[in-house]
């Protein structure tokens, strides 16, 4: 009997590996070359990078500024971003084992004694100086140990048995998202109520500050998740509407004396229009040219609020911003005018500054949840479906006769508008507004927490901007350092879930084969 490894090597090619319960990366063979050249590449970039960032320090001195290096410190990065670069390699050729036992080495050694503290005598041997290695080195070494040294067990778990059970084991990881995105209806409701009864557990400004920010930027995230994560639209510019509803707000309440409760709605119309002049235009475009032309726009109107002083204040701002009352039934101060009341003389409280804070809390948070649930619901209407079904494949619904220019248009329009309402209460919070706080930077970090949570999940969106806009501040004692153990952390994420941290999400509507047909189908198609 002809086998196909006879039939393979009768047709002069190679003849298939027999499955014996390993992976096939296990038996390649290791082109050391090409992984010293990419190593040194990485340690490359890594010597550019840290040169300025780490190597030359500008400290405050007696008598003025003084330019300090430590480079030092940028050759024991360079030499920890070589080995960790290796180890990346032989995981991905198969070779987990070794980088596993290196890893829990290096963490073990770095505890104790730091290898890193060799690189001291020998530097100074060569400079003439004296050169003590920083404790963020002995921080990294430990971090890279312990976080490679999980990869390699990650990849070793994950790899052992055959090819059916490690389908099955990385199916798994799916699943388990899957019930985590399904659970959410249960964990929802209890977060939204830890959310209320926050300012009550933690009456500290600071936090109460921070959870601010993080919701504002949740807000966002769930704005731009209509166009990036439903419609599948890479929009760049998004800061160019929260930048529109801000200075809207602005001026209305500093030029008209308007209030803030009647400037709220007016910002989401203007983000609208912006969004709708600028949508009939671009929507024609598609991928990476519709990003460019987003990122463009995003840039023109920095530039606009920048140069137009007569209007905006150019690079002064605009500053003594009406902060918002309580519905306009009191005023959040001290001493208010003579037609208004004080908050705290309305309910026979003594005055105090945080009650301000709070109410901004609970107001970012409703509006917030606003944005959440019309989401939610306009998901499950046809128009929703329809962002999910241009995502997937925009020729295909062209030809079934949905006109894509305004289904994106709508997304687009509604996106704006969210961002225009987070937009307002910015201004209003902060009490000054400049373009310097609308850069491409703002874009840029939250289209990172969209595909860092996992394009269309709400959820994920909650877990992603905690993570990144909470995070830093945990890293603060780090100093310099914090955003490279930020950077660490994100790239750590990305490689266990590329596609986000709750990729998974059930389609709006499910044709299961198992599925029973309405009750009067059958009379439909019931014949006389």
């Amino acid at each position: 009997m002809t086998t196909s490894l006879d039939k393979a090597a009768d047709a002069g090619g190679p003849a298939p590996a027999a499955d014996d319960g390993g992976s096939a990366a296990a038996r390649r063979a290791i082109d050391w070359r090409a992984l010293l050249i990419e190593a040194g590449i990485t340690a490359g970039i890594v010597f550019m990078l840290s040169i300025t960032l780490v190597g030359i320090h500008i400290a405050n001195v007696t008598g003025g500024l003084a330019i300090l290096t430590r480079f030092a410190d940028v050759v024991a990065a360079v030499v920890l971003a070589f080995v960790g670069r290796v180890g990346i390699v032989l995981i991905r050729e198969g070779q987990p084992i070794p980088v596993l036992i290196g890893g829990v080495a290096a963490a073990i050694l770095g505890l104790f004694v730091p290898p890193m503290s060799l690189i001291g005598p020998i530097f100074s041997a060569l400079t003439g100086g004296e050169w003590t290695p920083s404790v963020m080195l002995q921080v990294v070494q430990v971090a890279g140990g312990v976080v490679i040294a999980l990869r390699a067990a990650w990849v070793t778990w994950r790899t052992r048995g055959t090819l059916a059970e490690q389908d099955q084991r990385t199916g798994g990881v799916d699943r388990f998202g899957a019930q985590v995105q399904r659970a959410t209806r249960f964990i929802g409701p209890i977060a939204v109520v830890f959310a209320f009864s926050l300012p009550f557990l933690f009456y500290d400004r600071a936090t109460i500050d921070l959870a601010t920010l993080v919701v504002t930027y949740i807000m966002l995230a769930w704005g731009l998740n209509i166009i990036v994560g439903l419609a599948g639209l890479l929009d760049l510019g998004y800061v160019a509407f929260y930048a529109v509803g801000a200075y809207s707000y602005a001026l209305l309440a500093t030029e008209f004396g308007l209030s803030f409760w009647i400037c709220l709605p007016l910002a989401g119309v203007f983000a609208a229009t912006a969004g709708l002049i600028l949508g009939f235009p671009v929507l024609r475009l598609r991928g990476d040219y519709f990003a460019i032309v987003t990122l463009g726009f995003g840039e023109i109107i920095r530039i606009i609020l920048l140069n137009w002083t007569q209007l905006t204040g150019g690079p002064d701002g605009i500053s003594g911003i009406a902060r918002p009352s309580f519905f306009g039934i009191a005023d959040f101060t001290r001493r208010p005018a003579e037609d208004q009341l004080a908050f705290h003389d309305w309910l026979g409280i003594e005055f105090d500054g945080i009650h301000r804070i709070i109410f901004l809390y609970y107001l970012i948070l409703v509006l917030a949840l606003f944005v959440n649930f019309v989401s939610i619901r306009i998901r499950r209407l046809p128009i929703g479906r329809a962002w999910e079904a241009l995502r997937e494949d925009d020729v295909a619904c062209q030809s079934l006769g949905i006109n894509r220019r305004n289904i994106k248009l709508v997304a687009f329009t509604i996106s704006a508008s969210f961002g225009g309402l987070a937009g307002s209460f910015f201004a209003t919070r902060q009490g000054f507004i400049s373009p310097e706080s609308f850069q491409f930077i703002e874009s840029a970090i939250i289209l990172a927490i969209v595909v860092l949570g996992g394009m269309g999940s709400q959820a994920g969106i909650v877990l992603a901007a905690i993570l990144m806009i909470g995070m830093p501040e945990v890293f603060r004692e780090l100093e310099q350092y914090r955003m490279l153990a930020f950077g660490a952390l994100m790239v750590t994420i990305m490689v266990w879930r590329p596609r986000g941290l709750l990729s998974h999400r059930d389609p709006t509507i499910s044709l299961a084969a198992g599925s029973k047909p309405p009750p009067d189908a059958a009379k439909r198609g019931a014949r006389p």
